[in-house]
């Protein structure tokens, strides 16, 4: 699989390179996204589904411990360091429009894609999103400083747990409300197609999905819950690839 280099920055990509119109896939798994999370942990596979119909692009998250992808904790702008990732690969391949399907954390970068790039993405689905779950403020916080945080620094000796709180702080607890990335007049504002995928776990608040879900004038939502039996696993497989031939191109020229 190739890489994406920019200054101190390598991020590892996948590139199915099909003829259709592009799609950004945004793996789970917290800060340990990684491209295996798709065929591995995913409910279902994004790329065994979709690479038929769409060229579709992943990568391992900056700094993911289980992935091959690097970078330094920017520690004042944690979230758009990793969009900035994101949208350097999209220019690396010279794609301009894409389409994007997130899990977990891929739900708050989605919205940042969103905010940072509204001309570039054409559509967008966001399955079992990450959100603030009021009761449990810090779950985000404390589970990241338990488990990704102590395992980076020890492959990392040019990072500290200070600087893991530091930039867990910023992520999670400095702008502690809703999708974390961003404010609910932007989704109320924003006039991209998405999907939504309500999940009802700690991380994944049925509540914050269905309330972003309400506020943008764009939105759809899937049947809920979809992933509690195998057998409706497909039928939200379907939605999505209705969702996604309504709304994108399959003309891979348009991208």
């Amino acid at each position: 699989m190739p890489f994406y280099e920019k200054g101190n920055v390598r991020i590892h990509f996948e590139d199915t390179g099909g003829a259709g119109f592009p799609l950004l896939l945004i793996p789970g798994g917290g800060l340990n996204s990684t491209i295996e999370w798709n065929a591995k942990s995913a409910p279902f596979s994004p790329v065994a589904e979709f690479r038929r119909d769409y060229r579709c692009i992943t990568a391992d998250l900056r700094n993911a411990t289980s992935g091959q992808s690097a970078g330094p904790l920017e520690v004042e702008r944690p979230w758009d360091a990793h969009t900035d990732d994101q949208l350097g690969v999209m220019d690396h391949l010279g794609i301009k429009k894409f389409m994007v399907l997130g899990f977990c954390i891929g739900g708050p970068m989605i919205w940042n894609l969103l905010k940072r790039a509204p001309d570039r993405v054409v559509a967008a689905v966001l399955s079992q999103p990450s959100g603030l779950r009021k009761e449990m403020p810090t779950l985000s916080y404390d589970g990241n400083m338990k488990g990704w945080g102590p395992d980076l620094v020890k492959g990392r000796p040019d990072v500290t747990m200070d600087t893991v709180d530091r930039f867990l702080t910023r992520m999670y607890r400095n702008n502690a409300d809703f999708v974390y990335t961003v404010s609910r007049d932007f989704v109320r504002s924003c006039q991209t197609p998405v999907l939504i995928m309500p999940d009802d776990s700690p991380p994944h608040p049925y509540v914050v999905a269905m309330e972003s879900a309400l506020l943008a004038p764009k939105s759809e939502v899937s049947l809920y819950p979809w992933k509690d039996t195998k057998e409706k696993i497909p039928l939200a497989v379907r939605q999505v690839r209705t969702f996604l031939r309504a709304h994108g191109p399959l003309d891979r020229s348009l991208s």
